[in-house]
């Protein structure tokens, strides 16, 4: 952790807390500002002080900073441009631009809530080092500790883990890997874990995830994680976990595979919110579904043209092998659907459609409830954590008919891909079940503060807030 949450001396101070006081005290300050606050603040800052920032071309600008140093040439003050004082990421730009040491927020200048303190800040000194040496130690924020601090660590940690997650390649991180970091998050916090695996998914009907994994010499699994008291609303969680895409006998070219180790996104992304959701101890029965499969190219692989039998009882024409994510999400959402629970979520790297008419930062989002549609959005918004509502627009459905078979796994066109692919796993959800269906990237394809060039956290800050309020006042 690069926040430190010290407790401050009192009257009674121990050592160590006196101790921490000290290195508080001694810690070099950092003065918030956005454009407008700074040009208030300026007129009452030492001149020298003045001049030095006018010279460093200081204004507050999201992102910026200036060095102030002190009478002796050290450093004696930092100046820290922000957006606004409650961006996620107000912070990040600094860990790995300052130079190594301990910093604390100054009093003046703008406040910026401990939340946002402490996550912009972990989120700044995200590095994936598990191949390669950091560059450098990031800097150090020294924060008195209270509940809002160890939120945003909190949200930091599991932003941090989903990165992982999808930054691992294939190689390290197959189906049974991905099933052992799955487990991993069920010990941390008490939950059941299971896994069914290879030849048992056929005997306990899970043909679909069967089909599309059985050509790996990895062995395909469902992955389940149950937590939560009897009695509370059940909500399924549903991440589509394709670990590595090569597309199966519709191979993709050489630059569509480059980065399809991040095609478990939707799996990471669901385990990094179902470890909030565990943590905060929503009031929930939580149901995590991660069916896991590399689709892979060998004899026995499932071939264009075929029709696969789903749990369901829907059969599947395979129109293309690469739209394999919605197959296998088809019997997953089909099991969290026999539970009757009071909210389906599933988050998939599902279309490049998508991508296309939302590009990489905007998730796009599907629900049946334009309501809650709008709220997302809106939520999504305020907390810069963004999603983009497309519709589930019925008329489409004329498109994944098949001739041989209940469904096709591709439409007669490419117009409205994502649209389609929604369509498609609205066939093995009831009508009358609620659900929201979130096609993200899980990647930043360019670097900006506190988001590396890699893997990505999308969206698992907007539900968590969206559980929260949902939940709690129903719970009330």
């Amino acid at each position: 952790m690069t926040v430190q949450l010290l407790k401050l001396a009192t009257a009674r101070a121990s050592a160590s807390s006196r101790a921490q006081q000290l290195a508080f005290d001694s810690a070099i300050a950092i003065t918030v500002v956005d454009r407008a606050a700074f040009q208030v603040l300026a007129t009452s800052l030492p001149e020298p002080t003045r001049h030095w920032l006018a010279a460093m071309n200081f204004t507050g600008a999201p992102d910026s900073f200036a060095l102030v140093p002190a009478a002796d040439g050290r450093l004696g003050q930092v100046f820290a441009g922000v957006a606004h004082a409650a961006h996620p990421f107000a912070l990040s730009a600094l860990p790995l631009a300052l130079p190594p040491g301990n910093y604390r927020l100054a009093d003046d200048g703008l406040t910026l809530s401990p939340e946002q303190a402490a996550l912009s800040w972990e989120l700044g000194a995200y590095q994936f080092d598990l191949y390669k040496a950091r560059k450098r130690a990031p800097a150090e924020l020294l924060l008195p500790p209270c509940p809002a601090a160890q939120r945003g660590l909190a949200l930091a940690t599991a932003i941090a883990a989903t990165r992982d997650l999808v930054n691992t390649p294939a190689e390290h991180m197959g189906p049974e890997e991905l099933a052992r970091a799955a487990q991993m998050v069920a010990l941390q916090h008490g939950a059941k874990f299971k896994q069914i695996v290879g030849d048992d998914l056929l005997k306990q009907n899970f043909p679909a995830i069967h089909a599309v994994g059985r050509a790996s010499t990895r062995a395909p699994r469902l992955i389940e994680i149950t937590w939560g008291k009897a009695g509370a609303p059940l909500l399924s969680l549903v991440g589509k976990g394709v670990c590595f895409d090569t597309g199966g006998l519709n191979i993709k070219g050489g630059d569509g595979m480059r980065q399809m180790k991040k095609d478990m996104g939707g799996a990471a992304n669901a385990l990094g919110l179902a470890a909030l959701i565990m943590a905060f101890k929503l009031p929930v029965r939580l149901q995590v579904l991660i069916p896991a499969v590399e689709n892979s190219i060998a004899g026995n692989a499932y071939r264009p043209g075929d029709v696969i039998a789903t749990r369901k009882g829907l059969h599947i024409e395979i129109g293309n092998t690469d739209a394999e994510g919605r197959v296998v999400l088809s019997d997953a959402l089909a099991y969290a659907s026999e539970g009757q629970p009071e909210l389906i979520i599933d988050l998939a790297t599902l279309t490049g459609a998508a991508r296309v008419a939302l590009g990489a930062q905007l998730p796009a989002l599907f629900s049946k409830h334009f309501d809650t549609a709008r709220d997302l959005v809106d939520l999504g918004m305020k907390l810069d954590d963004p999603l983009w509502h497309l519709p589930l627009w019925a008329p489409y459905q004329v498109n994944i008919e098949s001739s041989i078979g209940d469904i096709v796994n591709t439409g007669r066109t490419p117009l409205g891909g994502a649209i389609t692919a929604a369509l498609f796993l609205e066939y093995f959800v009831p009508e009358n079940q609620d659900w929201l269906h979130i096609d993200l990237f899980a990647w930043n394809d360019a670097p900006r503060p506190g988001r590396p060039v890699g893997g990505e956290a999308q969206t698992i800050r907007t539900l968590l807030a969206y559980l929260e309020q949902r939940f709690s006042s129903e719970s009330d």
